[in-house]
């Protein structure tokens, strides 16, 4: 679990990551160098889950390589899908990370929201539904491991 004292808002407790895949953990299908040991390392606080549409279908082998299985989303409404997901883990203890137009409605749902930035681009309703925009996924992974960093970027 992650506590977060964010001065002008209420507290929170962060006990689950919710994290796209494609563009956010992996470009082109290929998970990102050095990201299943950055995930091995939140396992230890957070229970990760991964949400995929699996454009690349390459889901299987990223699965494998970070010893998790993926929630595979039915094609159409897919940006329903994440958000029903957040929702049904209690969305005030949700950290959901993603940058495509499909994961704007669970950032926006989760009590903390983090668009990454993506070689795959970012959706602007996605940019605009996060509470922190950061310039890739090891910097998010960096705010979780020294939550001050998002404290000190939130306080009102």
């Amino acid at each position: 679990m992650i506590e977060l004292n964010i001065p002008g808002r209420s507290d929170i407790r962060i006990e689950h990551l919710v994290s796209d895949v494609n563009g956010t953990l992996a470009v082109d299908g290929f998970l990102l160098d050095g990201l299943a040991k950055r995930i091995a390392f939140l396992r230890n606080r957070l229970t990760i889950h991964l949400l995929t549409a699996d454009t690349h279908g390459r889901q299987a082998v990223i699965d494998q390589q970070l010893n998790l299985t993926a929630t595979h989303l039915t094609k159409g409404s897919e940006q329903e899908q994440k958000r029903a997901f957040i929702e049904s883990l209690g969305a005030d203890s949700v950290v959901a990370i993603g940058q495509g137009a499909n994961d704007a409605a669970m950032l926006k749902a989760a009590a903390l929201g983090i668009c990454v930035m993506s070689a795959e681009g970012v959706a602007i309703e996605t940019l605009l539904a996060a509470d922190l925009v950061v310039p890739n996924i090891f910097t998010a992974f960096d705010l979780l491991d020294k939550p001050l960093r998002i404290a000190a970027s939130l306080r009102k």
